[in-house]
């Protein structure tokens, strides 16, 4: 058995990974492998593949051949999708960034492009996220070309796009970092969903990304009142980008062991909470993981490793222990 049959044999409706493909992770062997093993990963997301600039590198013409190759791989292995992202800040394409855009002109690009994804892709998504990263630090709206130009209604009007181009069943969600414990953040985004839940509009779930640093991961009491906060609403939550990366490297014994004990803690929160249906690392393996070339000196963020680089064998770390031991129910050890 692996971590997926452990979860869902735990109530969870998966666990899952992100990952970069198609890439250069397509020609690794062992690492396709374990990303096609469907009891340890019952779920992939697409890493790159379905945002913005990948997918309308020009004005309305549409590129679906990244996010169609790990759609149809999670298809022949049975593993559900989540889809990300619709609305974000970030990895826009050029035309849109360096464009002159007025209020109705931005709306219409906006729903254009969550309509033509959202019913090109149908019921292969289990769940898009609709908006991601809308806010600041303090709970305040981040600015955006969205935020500056349309306003705080961005993001109903894109809620609703979504909405009236899914199909049956696809959850949308809201997803972002720093929301995974209590705070002026994650406070901001329950009454952002209530809000848009309020207009009668419909947002189905709350994504967690959880990226979290060795030894600072927020308390597992603090992690289950949050999403239980969340729950309330009466959306599901979800564990949407998990990673937790040492800032020394390479990682001492102890910090290795305090991975392991921090992996379990986030793993047991969403075990311990009704409206938790699922977690989903940010890729597997320290090998594609983002975090170095974003966090510089910092990494092994990742339950697996590969000691003599791409297209070697994999090697669980202890961390892999303590997301088993979370969903097996048992107290984490440390070793």
């Amino acid at each position: 058995m692996g971590l997926n049959d452990y979860a869902k044999a735990a109530g969870l409706l998966y666990f899952g990974t992100a990952a970069e493909v198609p890439g250069p992770e397509l020609n690794d062997v062992p690492y396709m492998t374990a990303l096609n093993n469907s009891h340890e990963f019952g779920q992939l997301t697409a890493t790159n593949y379905m945002k913005p600039f990948a997918t309308e590198p020009e004005r309305n013409v549409f590129n679906y051949s990244g996010g169609d190759v790990i759609l149809s791989l999670a298809e022949a292995n049975g593993q559900i999708a989540r889809c990300h992202v619709l609305v974000w800040h970030n990895q826009l394409p050029g035309w849109l960034t360096s464009g002159t855009w007025d209020n109705a002109t931005l709306i219409e690009i906006m729903t254009n492009h969550i309509t033509n994804l959202v019913s090109h892709w149908g019921t292969q998504c289990y769940a898009w996220d609709v908006v991601n990263e809308a806010f600041e630090e303090n709970g305040t709206l981040r600015h955006s070309i969205w935020y500056d130009t349309i306003g705080p209604a961005y993001i109903p009007i894109a809620f609703a796009a979504a909405e009236a181009a899914a199909p049956p069943g696809v959850k949308l969600y809201y997803n972002d970092y720093n929301i995974e414990s209590p705070g002026p953040k994650a406070t901001a985004a329950q009454e952002l969903i209530a809000s848009v839940k309020a207009q009668g509009i419909r947002v189905d779930g709350a994504g967690l990304q959880s990226h979290f640093v060795i030894g600072g991961t927020p308390s597992q009491a603090s992690q289950e009142a949050n999403m239980r906060a969340f729950g309330a609403l009466g959306v599901e939550v979800a564990i949407t980008e998990l990673d937790i990366r040492a800032q020394t490297l390479p990682p001492s014994l102890a910090a290795q062991q305090q991975q392991k004990v921090d992996y379990y803690k986030t793993v047991a929160a969403c075990l311990n909470v009704d409206a938790c249906i699922g977690i989903t690392l940010w890729d597997f393996v320290d090998t594609y993981s983002w975090i170095p070339s974003t966090f510089a000196g910092q990494g092994y963020g990742t339950p697996w490793l590969q000691p003599g680089g791409p297209g070697t064998a994999l090697v669980k770390k202890i961390a892999y222990d303590g997301i088993l031991e979370a969903l097996q129910g048992v107290p984490v050890t440390r070793r």
